[in-house]
């Protein structure tokens, strides 16, 4: 008898809500911090000794960092309402597109969900490639924002696509900030519950984030709502490769 019920019970979960009872597992909850999917992906070799810079460290400051850099002491729209973290790790209030830094004084840096909110990127990339020797870059991408919503929030000012060592920058207008309408794969996402949206996420994070390491230099194009390309690095080598 109660098997039947518990098979009928299950049959309509996954007409309703395309999951099964058996998913009804611990899942994973909140992300807690970005490093531990970042390590499995990436090989910072990052030595000991060495200077790294986290810019705009935020509620999850890079742990391998020597010192931490936010624009933001007090507000915390830009970091979805987390606060700042702050431990004895050095920190200065400044904007990534005018770092009070020398020319290449790091070793590293540390860039994660920064550069889609600043105003200006072409900036805040000759910023990044000024002060240091290499580094990490992280962007969510369109579909990231799309599916968890924060095109709505409107503090993405630009969608990132990675085209091997380019970044392209592409400027959000009104069309292209339309979002689902729904919270579901938010709620999934962060569930305490183990579901199939869930694992999506982790066993494909490359869906989800751009990730790049570089050595030296890398390159960017940047394109404004009508599509015009406003600002590159690319011209000067794109010029001399062809003289």
């Amino acid at each position: 008898m109660y098997g039947g019920l518990l098979r009928k019970i299950s049959g309509l979960f996954k007409k309703l809500f395309r999951t099964e009872i058996r998913f009804l597992r611990k899942g994973r909850g909140p992300e807690k911090d970005r490093f531990s999917y970042q390590r499995e992906y990436i090989d910072f070799n990052i030595k000991s000794g060495q200077k790294v810079l986290d810019v705009g460290s935020g509620g999850h400051p890079f742990p391998l960092a020597t010192h931490l850099v936010d624009l933001y002491f007090d507000d915390n729209f830009h970091r979805g309402g987390e606060k700042l973290v702050t431990d004895n790790r050095d920190i200065v209030k400044a904007s990534i597109e005018n770092l009070p830094f020398k020319d290449k004084e790091f070793d590293f840096v540390y860039c994660s969900h920064l550069l889609e909110h600043v105003d200006n990127p072409d900036k805040a990339c000759e910023e990044i490639m000024r002060v240091g020797k290499r580094g990490y870059i992280e962007t969510p991408t369109r579909l990231s924002d799309t599916m968890f919503n924060f095109t709505k929030i409107k503090h993405h000012k630009w969608y990132v696509e990675f085209l091997a060592d380019t970044l392209l920058f592409f400027e959000y207008d009104f069309k292209k900030q339309k979002d689902t309408g729904i919270d579901d794969f938010f709620l999934f996402y962060h569930s305490k519950w183990n579901n199939p949206f869930q694992r999506l996420v982790y066993n494909n994070r490359d869906l989800f984030v751009n990730m790049l390491l570089w050595e030296n230099r890398f390159y960017y194009c940047v394109f404004n709502q009508k599509g015009d390309l406003i600002s590159t690095n690319k011209r000067k080598l794109l010029n001399h490769k062809y003289l």
